[in-house]
């Protein structure tokens, strides 16, 4: 059976902003401020930086031209490098499993938010505290309403196939997600006071947090963000058209996933010190803290819904991103098995585990309620660090670095005629130094660093 029955990217410009739509989500406007406020602000944004190109870049070019070189999804197309490794796509292939089972839950408060701002310019008014209590901490039935939605929503999109689907919905949520973001970002810099979290994210100063800290949470904020080792990147290089640059495409994956991380440090950290919030307030910087700043902020109401709609955007867009990652090595099975390309019936098996997942992060309210205490797993304080310990504190930095070893040492040079089928492969000795020394070095730093966040 052709593998091309999956579905392919009708244009480069499609797979980017896919790709940049799967990286560009809760990553970058709800983490990425939070953990910059706990890393030291300037520290962490330097040391993020860093690691992005030299373990981010070359790990997005190889996990593309992977799949795109052996048109699968990440199972099949590690067995194809290395039968050895095969497992490593199998663990790969897990991580979006344990991320859509929390996601869809942050999804539906995110959504609930965008209501309630439009709700407000007829006269409803939030309380940032009691409505994070009431939505996150205290009502589970009514958060379950909203994350229904919200699976819904990506389950529609996704069963709309790659073109048909994945691709029109990012092609025109991204741009308007960066336009959005920009006058997010010209809004807050312009209040007074504003200068002091601009400070905070770019001027040297001295950082609390330590440097294993730091590197901690940058080396795991960047998995998280650019949607590394989660199987997503591989299954969505292998709809990509043989033509294309790769090496342009990892760039800018790289460089737009950056910028939209930078820009919503620039959007929050300036709004909090105007309204002398804590940078570090943790997950609720993003529900709370911004909240508060719309509600005292001339023309709060419509900046309010802009803010709360370019999170959707972003939200959805990685929610589609995770469950096509699944989708895809799903699909993959069944051609080698010989039987049809059913993508209905295998995005709602997709859709049916998203549902058991979230029930169980919802309901839970953040560790607040007794309903489901018994899955608190791992020595985990709720089902939410449940799913992100497994994921992101070891599935996607270990298999990143086993990923690292395979493509630097196992099989080196095994994506370069991939990459020269679109470029000269120009930062060809950049990429094999990354990949094979510096890249490893790192992601061991981060694994360690992951480990002890999560069982330390």
């Amino acid at each position: 059976m052709e593998q091309s029955s999956k579905g392919k990217f009708d244009s480069n410009f499609g797979f980017l902003m896919a790709s940049l739509g799967s990286a560009v989500g809760l990553g970058n406007l709800w983490s990425f401020p939070y953990k910059m406020g706990l890393g030291g602000g300037f520290a962490f944004l330097l040391l993020y930086v860093l690691l992005l190109v030299i373990v981010g870049y070359p790990l997005v070019l190889s996990e593309i031209a992977i799949g795109r070189k052996s048109q699968k999804a990440a199972i099949e197309a590690y067995y194809e490098i290395h039968p050895a490794f095969k497992f490593n796509g199998v663990l790969q292939t897990a991580v979006p499993f344990f991320l859509i089972a929390f996601y869809c839950t942050f999804g539906g408060y995110i959504m609930k938010y965008l209501v309630y701002s439009i709700m407000a310019f007829g006269g409803k008014e939030i309380d940032p505290g009691a409505f994070f209590e009431e939505s996150l901490l205290s009502n589970g039935g009514s958060a379950m309403i909203w994350m229904i939605i919200f699976l819904a929503l990506t389950v529609v999109i996704v069963l709309g196939g790659v073109s048909g689907g994945i691709e029109k919905f990012c092609k025109i949520a991204m741009p308007a997600l960066f336009v959005m973001l920009v006058v997010i970002v010209i809004r807050s810099c312009t209040l007074p006071g504003s200068g002091e979290g601009l400070s905070f994210l770019f001027k040297p100063h001295a950082n609390e947090a330590g440097f294993f800290e730091t590197i901690k949470l940058a080396g795991g904020q960047m998995f998280f963000s650019l949607s590394l080792a989660s199987g997503c990147l591989i299954a969505y290089g292998s709809y990509l058209d043989k033509k294309e640059n790769l090496e342009r495409d990892a760039v800018f994956i790289t460089v737009g996933d950056t910028c939209a991380a930078i820009l919503a440090g620039m959007a929050i950290m300036p709004a909090c010190t105007a309204y002398g919030i804590e940078p570090g307030a943790g997950p609720g910087l993003l529900f709370i803290s911004m909240q508060t700043v719309f509600n005292n902020l001339a023309g709060g109401k419509f900046f309010g819904f802009l803010f709360w709609l370019l999170v959707f955007f972003a939200a959805l867009s990685s929610s589609i991103g995770l469950m096509e990652g699944g989708i895809s090595a799903i699909l993959d099975s069944r051609i080698k098995a010989g039987k049809s390309v059913n993508r209905f019936a295998v995005t709602l098996i997709m859709g049916v585990w998203a549902l058991a997942g979230n029930t169980l992060t919802t309901l839970d309210c953040l560790g607040a309620a007794p309903t489901v205490a018994w899955f608190h797993l791992l020595g985990q304080p709720d089902v939410l660090d449940v799913w992100d310990a497994v994921a992101e504190g070891i599935l996607m930095p270990l298999t990143g670095l086993i990923m690292a070893i395979l493509i630097g040492w196992v099989v080196p040079h095994y994506i370069d005629d991939e990459v020269e089928k679109g470029s000269n492969f120009k930062s060809r000795g950049f990429f094999d130094f990354c990949i094979k020394w510096l890249g490893p070095i790192f992601m061991a730093l981060i694994v360690y660093g992951q480990v002890t966040s999560f069982w330390g």
